[in-house]
């Protein structure tokens, strides 16, 4: 297992630093920081504060993902779904908390609300091109390598 230094700033001092649920997990909970509950009608979406700013290191992103528990249970994700962290933001991190299920859902302060994974990514070199090389799919778009 590969590990990187991530300073945390906790901006309140509720704030919970983000914790591994187990030994191997990938994600690392994220804490709700709430001045009370918040009700999430279906259909909507919250932003729910963190009361946390990351210094992600340099060529590392913070991904923020949905809570498979939340997520399946509850009907509650994260609402543009893959939320991104630049190393070079410096503001609170916040979840978009949608309602996909039909009830009404509350989240309640110290409540985890999403998962965060640091992982290293490419920045890619665009290149202006007038051919691409040949592959078995090509073109080939949604389902066009079968359903199962």
């Amino acid at each position: 297992m590969l590990t990187a230094p991530v300073s945390v700033k906790c901006l309140d001092s509720r704030a919970k630093l983000p914790a591994y649920g187990s030994a191997d997990a990938a994600g690392a909970d994220l804490y709700a920081l709430t001045d009370g509950p918040v009700t999430i009608v279906p259909g909507e979406t919250a932003l729910i504060r963190t009361g946390l700013a990351l210094a992600i290191p340099r060529g590392y992103v913070g991904l923020v993902y949905a809570r498979s528990g939340l997520a399946t249970k509850q009907g509650l994700a994260p609402a543009n779904k893959v939320g991104v962290i630049d190393a070079d933001y410096r503001g609170e991190l916040m979840v978009s908390l949608h309602n996909h299920s039909g009830e009404m859902r509350t989240v309640q302060c110290g409540d985890r609300i999403a998962q965060l994974v640091i992982t290293p990514y490419l920045a890619a070199d665009f290149q202006k091109t007038e051919e691409l090389d040949d592959t078995d799919r090509g073109s080939g778009g949604f389902g066009s390598t079968g359903t199962r």
